[in-house]
């Protein structure tokens, strides 16, 4: 299991699988951190076919092509903006992940990578973000060998140092 995923420091919009995921918002239209990044990187149809799609509740996912990004798809899923904690933050983040790798499998994605969504402007906490993002990617690779590798592209060290850490603790 522990060789299906591998937690790496990269640009997301520069890596070369079937899909990424975007940390979008629900309108789907871009925005700032890591949507904006994917939104400019894939260039303007992306946009026009996001209009297409009427925005995405939080925790739910959408598929795009993936235009001019070297990934074939962009799944776009709402992360939850952090409130303390009492408010199904954690179950809907967990939503963004599973939902986003059903969106995978049902397009015959065999490699996919995420960024760490809801940590950056929506402020979830980095560590519980990243227990809850493995347990749930870890749980349904359990359950479906569809998808062969699942990348968590963090966009600094600390970020990547969180995520490793955890999945050694998840997957010793």
């Amino acid at each position: 299991m522990k060789q299906r995923i591998s937690v790496i420091q990269a640009d997301i919009t520069t890596l070369t699988v079937d899909a990424i995921v975007n940390a979008a918002n629900t309108t789907l239209l871009g925005g700032g951190g890591v949507d904006g990044a994917i939104h400019r990187a894939a260039g303007p149809r992306l946009l026009e076919e996001c209009r297409s799609l009427n925005g995405c509740p939080t925790g739910e996912a959408k598929i795009t092509r993936g235009y001019q990004l070297p990934a074939k798809y962009v799944i776009h899923t709402p992360g939850p903006i952090w409130r303390g904690g009492t408010n199904r933050e954690a179950e809907l983040l967990s939503n963004s992940y599973r939902n986003s790798l059903e969106l995978a499998v049902t397009h015959d994605c065999k490699t996919i990578a995420f960024p760490s969504i809801s940590t950056g402007v929506y402020r979830f906490p980095l560590e519980l973000a990243a227990s809850i993002a493995l347990y749930t990617i870890i749980d349904f690779l359990n359950e479906n060998d569809t998808i062969e590798q699942v990348y968590i592209a963090a966009f600094d060290s600390v970020t990547k140092e969180v995520y490793q850490t955890e999945l050694e603790t998840q997957l010793p």
